[in-house]
């Protein structure tokens, strides 16, 4: 039977998902335990959505034990949804029905009855700012309209386990951080949350605990700031590539170089050695701050060698 009164929400043990000979995913572990937030990293193909199928119970794991409110995803899937809320990357809502018909729809899928998905729908429409939309159709909504409005779907049924994929893409930072006050209103109640995302910033902001995947494998996991201590502790100097042949001379064993896009980024364990290595070369930082937490991935992944995603 489930158990909703565990503190373990998910318990992943050496899941794997084999597709032939290619592994998806490989000896993956996780527990995330009632009021955590935890996010899963990574480049196209690294595994997270394989993960999220297996979560769903729409992918069979190959291999490795995985329980969801203490049952198994593939055995009793139907039962987990009924605790589960989802944020799916496509927003997949009916372009032709209006708003509250698009949620009095989801409602009945998730079987509340009439006058509860009523109360909950206007409540959820009001907490996402979007009551004044009730009778507009789908069609007529902004972007940002329809990302809080699967928001409010998720919520319908008053989820224990919230799961978002990427949830804030293509939004603009205004949007963002409203839905980003949203989700730490859902932990706030005790609640708990997956997230993946591509937005380093956004796995800073929400994120208790990272899980960075690659190639279907864990190569890094932490919280935020203890990842960014570990892996790549100091403070990062951004220049233009033309400042690179002037710049390398200069550069100590200990410090870092990587290429991003069209600058070359430096890493040295103290501020004071960017700011003398531009007196140096005569050549201001187009950016000088701290490492975070893209420089943990650009590391872990071998992105920051200029390997293409």
């Amino acid at each position: 039977m489930s158990d909703l009164s565990s503190t373990a929400i998910i318990r992943a043990r050496g899941v794997t998902k084999r597709f032939g000979d290619f592994a998806a995913l490989q000896d993956f572990d996780l527990e995330l335990n009632r009021g955590d937030c935890v996010g899963l990293l990574g480049p196209n193909g690294a595994g997270k959505s394989t993960l999220i199928g297996c979560l769903h119970g729409v992918v069979r794991r190959t291999a490795g034990t995985l329980e969801i409110f203490g049952l198994d995803p593939n055995t009793d899937a139907r039962r987990i949804k009924q605790h589960l809320g989802v944020v799916p990357q496509e927003n997949a809502l009916d372009e032709g029905l209006t708003v509250q018909e698009n949620m009095e729809l989801y409602a009945r899928f998730g079987g509340l009855t009439r006058a509860t998905a009523r109360t909950r729908i206007a409540e959820l429409l009001a907490h996402m700012s979007l009551e004044h939309k009730r009778a507009a159709t789908i069609k007529t909504l902004s972007g940002g309209m329809k990302r809080r409005l699967t928001f409010v779907r998720a919520l319908l049924a008053d989820p224990e386990l919230l799961i978002l994929d990427e949830p804030t893409t293509g939004l603009d930072p205004a949007v963002r951080h409203l839905l980003w006050e949203k989700v730490h209103a859902f932990r706030r109640s005790g609640r708990t949350v997956l997230v993946t995302t591509h937005y380093m910033h956004e796995a800073e902001i929400l994120c208790d605990r990272i899980v960075i995947l690659d190639r279907g494998a864990v190569v890094g996991r932490g919280a935020p700031r203890e990842l960014i201590a570990r892996e790549t502790p100091g403070f990062v100097g951004v220049f233009p590539n033309q400042a690179a042949k002037a710049l390398r001379p200069h550069l100590l064993p200990t410090w870092r170089d990587f290429p991003q896009g069209d600058h070359i980024c430096i890493r040295t364990p103290h501020l004071e050695d960017l700011l003398t290595l531009q007196k140096a070369v005569g050549t201001q930082a187009l950016q000088l701050r701290p490492a975070n937490l893209e420089d943990v991935y650009l590391k872990l992944t071998g992105r920051e060698l200029g390997h293409d995603e």
